[in-house]
């Protein structure tokens, strides 16, 4: 019988522990390490970076980071896959080769192409989002490193496992099932403890990086190596299935795994197993993820303090629209937002302050800078008492825009360039299947009627948040079978609304996944034009869950609830 195959993580994002890919390599045994570097905003900063420098255009924190371990991994036989190479995957393959030409370690290096789209007008990226294939091609041509551009995040783990396991596109159950690990794996130490709804229950201070052992059946193990902190459990696996997801269907360009088939059971201390993940074929066409300047922003934080907020809040905008009245030049696009973050008799100056933020956009660099700015300089000793600012106003920036869009799957050439140089076609999937809305699936008994108390919702369940686009999602989950019952009932979409009123005006919808007992709402447009485009306060909604978390809801005495956390 084929042995498992351990897959670790040493990166969720770019920025990520440097260190990781160290400790990863000496901590345990290991056959694949993977690092995920690109998201959304990570093209827009590629694309930035490679303007400067055609050369460019990669995640060069890799290269440094290989530096340090490249001959570890060798000696260790554990093959590296990363799609550290963003926009320029053969540039960053070439320096890889360098630094093994430089130190003497006798590395096969390969990369794929074929992800990069014709780029619109006014646009700085296009990229599909492919598959696991030509990783596998890459493997199997003998590559000790694989560096590609814009892949799924989970292709970084179904590329090597088809590799390992000799998976065709049609072997759909098992790639859906390698799928389900590697979204659990591509944000790190989110699997292990990290961002963790109920961090209070363990000692998450430094967690390890996850890996998988990986079965031939495409089953699966979540872990991590011995000894290392944080935790793996179900919650953890739980939270980070629902993060950044939606329904039922999980659309890829190498399957469509089914997230309501998902079977979580511990396997003992720090093993989580997954199993009973069915895959249907994907659907025919890729994602293409588009970024583009979507014009300038210039932002000025406010510092109001003591009595009368209020009063000084109206006082400072009245001020600041005569100001651009008078400079005639007033951005397209003006937003301001009072977090009362002020106490009553507080003991501290910082706690009897109010933050009032005011944030422009236009088009034109011109009409967020010197009048934005000059502005807010000028009120400095004719406002509000107390008058000052959390940092001198600037020039502006400009800000970024991510848009997706979608092409048949056909008409990507996706090419593996193998260690030789030679190059792979790898075909798309032989099959396609378009998505389809899964039938509702039926909710639990409710829980007899019977005494409440009003507590936060997060003393019941947790939740993840995060960003897809302009879009959000919030997955709520809880720990027990009549926690479920409660939770099925009650969190509608209409309490939803009440719960987060900053959602009332926008589509949510909500999917139910009984198996995982959690719920998945998608909250559409919440986020505008996306995380680049900085047009909300938390921008990538990562902390929308914990803000529904601290809701008060009416629950059933019978239900415990999660002490509060004392540090």
């Amino acid at each position: 019988m084929t042995r498992p195959l351990r897959i670790g993580n040493a990166s969720g994002f770019y920025g990520d522990r440097f260190d990781a890919v160290h400790d990863m390599l000496t901590d345990g045994p290991l056959d694949v390490l993977t690092g995920d570097y690109l998201a959304e905003l990570t093209m827009l900063i590629l694309g930035r970076s490679r303007l400067k420098d055609p050369k460019r255009g990669y995640a060069s924190t890799f290269l440094r980071q290989l530096e340090e371990n490249l001959g570890l991994a060798h000696e260790r036989g554990v093959k590296i896959v990363t799609n550290a190479g963003g926009l320029n995957p053969a540039g960053l393959a070439d320096a890889v080769r360098a630094l093994a030409d430089r130190t003497g370690i006798p590395v096969r290096v390969a990369h794929v192409e074929g992800d990069s789209r014709p780029v619109p007008d006014g646009c700085l990226t296009a990229n599909a989002y492919l598959g696991g294939g030509g990783i596998a091609a890459c493997l199997r041509g003998g590559a000790d490193i694989v560096v590609t551009g814009r892949v799924t995040d989970a292709a970084l783990v179904t590329g090597p496992a088809a590799a390992h396991f000799g998976w065709g596109p049609g072997d759909h159950d098992a790639l859906a099932g390698a799928v389900v690990a590697g979204h659990v794996l591509e944000c790190g130490t989110q699997a292990t403890g990290g961002n963790y709804s109920f961090f209070g229950d363990h000692d998450v201070r430094r967690p390890g990086f996850p890996l998988a052992e990986i079965h031939a059946d495409g089953s699966s193990v979540i872990t991590k190596h011995d000894g290392t902190g944080g935790v793996v459990d179900i919650g953890t696996v739980t939270a980070q299935l629902l993060y950044e997801t939606a329904g039922a269907r999980y659309a890829g360009p190498d399957v469509t795994a089914r997230l309501d088939t998902v079977r979580l059971t511990q396997d003992g201390p720090d093993r989580v197993r997954i199993s009973g993940v069915r895959g249907e074929a994907p659907p025919s066409t890729l994602k293409v993820g588009v970024n583009r300047l979507g014009g300038w922003r210039n932002e000025v934080v406010f510092v109001l303090t003591g009595l009368d907020i209020d009063a000084k809040s109206r006082l400072v905008k009245d001020q600041f629209a005569d100001a651009l009245d008078r400079a005639g030049s007033k951005p397209a696009e003006v937003r301001w937002e009072l977090a009362r973050t002020d106490r009553a008799d507080a003991g501290t100056e910082e706690t009897a302050s109010a933050l009032l933020r005011l944030v422009v956009r236009d088009p034109d660099a011109e009409a967020v800078g010197r009048a934005v700015s000059g502005a807010a300089v000028e009120l400095a000793l004719g406002s509000y008492p107390g008058f000052h600012v959390t940092a001198p106003p600037g020039k502006g920036a400009p800000y970024g825009v991510f848009e997706a869009a979608y092409v048949p799957a056909g008409e990507v050439e996706h090419v593996a360039v193998l260690p030789d140089g030679s190059r792979e076609a790898v075909p798309a999937a032989g099959s396609y299947r378009e998505l389809d809305a899964v039938a509702e699936p039926d909710l639990p008994e409710p829980l007899p009627a019977g005494p409440t108390r009003a507590v936060p919702l997060g003393r019941i369940a947790g939740a993840r948040s995060g960003d897809k686009g302009g879009d959000a999602n919030v997955g709520v989950w809880v720990r027990s079978d009549d926690a479920w019952r409660w939770l099925a009932h009650e969190l509608t979409v209409a309490r939803f609304r009440e719960l987060l009123p900053e959602t009332a005006g926008l589509t949510v919808v909500r999917h139910v996944l009984p198996r995982l007992r959690a719920l998945n709402f998608v909250v559409r447009g919440l986020l505008g034009e996306g995380v680049a485009a900085q047009a909300r306060f938390d921008p990538q909604a990562k902390a929308l869950g914990e803000w529904l978390r601290s809701r008060h809801v009416t629950v059933p005495v019978q239900l415990p609830a999660d002490p509060e956390v004392i540090a």
